[in-house]
């Protein structure tokens, strides 16, 4: 879609010229005003420069009697109707927020550190939020209408954004924007209360040590921040592929090779699964593999390829607790065209997966490792996890904060081994058990 077309995308709306207050009609004369032919030159920073400069003077012009306050604020929704995403722009300028939940034109909720809250903030009718789907759809060859109601679609600056509109919706166009958090190392994390010290030794230990991890945990619960924040600890030297929906992995090593899924293009073709960038993988030498959920077919080509000579993988899935993942797994492995018994999955997942790392979240918003646990079942046994450190959490404060503390056990011989064969400590807790202070799980 050309410049041009982008800003003046407006529909069947009323001509809002005669409505001298509202941010539509200046906007309307931006467009009357500008010389697009410049402005298609200009990087986007430089846009937003010349375009408030030729607002302020239109207001100047033309406009009513104005604090300075005011016509800053109005410049800023004018310029941010032309360029960007409207009323949503503060919102996404906003890195404390992590989610914006749109409800229709009158109701806008944002996630804030675990918390939901309304916002003021309104879009001025159902009409401007179509606008704003329309040109977030646009930008990735998208449409939006009764014929394909449901979108997912990615923003440049890397948001993933869902929408869903009537028919399906029963309340109006739904728009839903996830941001993703800057990346976090295991150290920070561990200054947040995410998790405990030892846990995080003994975790970036697994890391180097090529044991192949798997991240569980529900929605919201921080499982791509802290696959991300374990990345960390991957040698530079190591050829690592990360297999993502929405690519929200960002990796400090060289040698990486991104790869990202698509959905069917308008005419229902062009998709490429996950499974599809997983079996590909296997043909590009990865050392490691990094896929940043699993969730039907493409599990069990990554159990195979966890089984062939990848070990030091790592994954994320959905699930309540460390036993549910193991199994969650194996029900995710039987899906698709390949008809394998249960009983040949759970062997490859016996086989495969060394430790799962689980991810609560909890009712003061703070998200934190809530269990990590070896698979210590073999080849044809049932499913045996052996708790390595369990947080047990206390009664909520007087000031509805969370507080708990840390018990761990001590390591499987055949994980004790594995560490020492590649020169890994393990903390002196995970050899003797024991239990941490009661401490605070911070926001």
């Amino acid at each position: 879609m050309s410049l041009k077309d982008r800003l003046a995308m407006d529909g069947d709306a009323p001509d809002p010229r005669h409505d001298r207050g509202s941010v539509e009609h200046w906007r309307q004369r931006l467009l009357d005003e500008i010389n697009l032919d410049d402005l298609t030159t200009l990087t986007m920073p430089q846009r937003r420069i010349r375009l408030e400069k030729v607002v302020g003077h239109i207001l100047s012009r033309e406009g009513p009697v104005l604090s300075d306050r005011e016509r800053g604020n109005l410049i800023r929704r004018v310029v941010d109707e032309a360029l960007g995403l409207g009323v949503l722009e503060p919102l996404l300028a906003d890195e404390s927020i992590t989610e914006i939940m749109v409800n229709g034109p009158d109701n806008i909720y944002v996630e804030r550190r675990g918390q939901v809250q309304r916002m003021e903030a309104k879009f001025a009718s159902e009409h401007q939020l179509y606008q704003t789907i329309d040109r977030i759809v646009a930008q990735v060859n998208r449409r939006v209408d009764e014929s394909s109601p449901m979108v997912d679609a990615r923003l440049p600056s890397g948001e993933r954004v869902n929408v869903i509109i009537p028919p399906l919706s029963l309340s109006g166009p739904i728009l839903t924007i996830r941001r993703f958090p800057r990346p976090y190392r295991i150290d920070e994390l561990v200054e947040m209360g995410s998790l405990d010290s030892e846990t995080g030794l003994l975790l970036a230990a697994m890391v180097r040590a090529r044991l192949n991890i798997v991240i569980s945990g529900g929605t919201g619960t921080g499982k791509t921040t802290f696959l991300n924040a374990l990345s960390g600890f991957l040698p530079g030297t190591d050829r690592i592929v990360t297999i993502e929906d929405s690519a929200e992995l960002s990796l400090l090593q060289e040698h990486v090779v991104r790869l990202e899924s698509r959905p069917a293009n308008i005419e229902g073709r062009g998709k490429i699964a996950i499974r599809d960038l997983v079996r590909n993988a296997l043909r590009m030498r990865p050392d490691r593999i990094i896929v940043g959920e699993v969730r039907g077919e493409e599990t069990l080509d990554m159990l195979q390829a966890m089984n062939t000579g990848h070990d030091g993988s790592l994954v994320t899935v959905h699930s309540n607790s460390a036993d549910d993942a193991i199994h969650r797994l194996q029900t995710l492995a039987t899906f698709g065209t390949t008809q394998m018994p249960f009983e040949a999955v759970r062997d490859q997942i016996n086989n495969a997966v060394d430790v799962i790392v689980h991810l609560n979240r909890w009712p003061d918003g703070s998200r934190r490792v809530e269990a990590v646990a070896a698979v210590a079942s073999r080849r044809h046994e049932e499913f045996l996890l052996q708790p390595l450190m369990t947080f047990r959490a206390h009664r909520m404060a007087g000031d509805r904060r969370v507080t708990g503390q840390a018990q761990y056990l001590p390591l499987p011989d055949h994980l004790s081994e594995r560490m020492l064969h590649f020169g890994e400590q393990v903390p002196n807790v995970f050899h003797t058990g024991g239990t941490t202070q009661p401490g605070e799980v911070p926001r």
